[in-house]
């Protein structure tokens, strides 16, 4: 059988497409561990606490809806890009939806940041 000659745009996109794996299991990480947080401080984290319990609780609901638009978003994005090989064109991340992440994580890191000095 006669060796097949190497077909580097075919490697190519081969090695884009599991990257483009990758990339979504590590969506997938991001909202796994965003998932956790909002366990830890919806539910662990008012055990410990002396005062109310509800801004713990805010928290946590927060983070699990980031969590859970992190596995959505994932899931969107990895179509998209499989869709844009499959036309063999590029897919960018839309600056909204960096933003609206950017924004979510910035504000929960000030709300945890604001809970963890001020709530007893």
């Amino acid at each position: 059988m006669a060796e097949q000659p190497f077909d580097e745009a075919r490697d190519a996109t081969r090695r884009t497409r599991l990257a483009n794996e990758r990339t979504y299991l590590a969506w997938w990480r991001t909202g796994l561990t965003s998932l956790a947080v909002s366990f830890g401080a919806g539910r662990l984290l008012p055990e410990l606490s002396k005062g109310s319990t509800w801004p713990y609780e805010v928290i946590g609901i927060l983070f699990a809806v980031v969590g859970v638009a992190f596995i959505v978003q994932g899931y969107l994005r990895q179509r998209r890009i499989d869709d844009a090989l499959d036309q063999g064109r590029y897919a960018p991340l839309e600056g909204k939806v960096a933003l609206v992440f950017a924004a979510a994580g910035g504000a929960l890191g000030v709300a945890t940041i604001v809970l963890v000095v001020v709530h007893p």
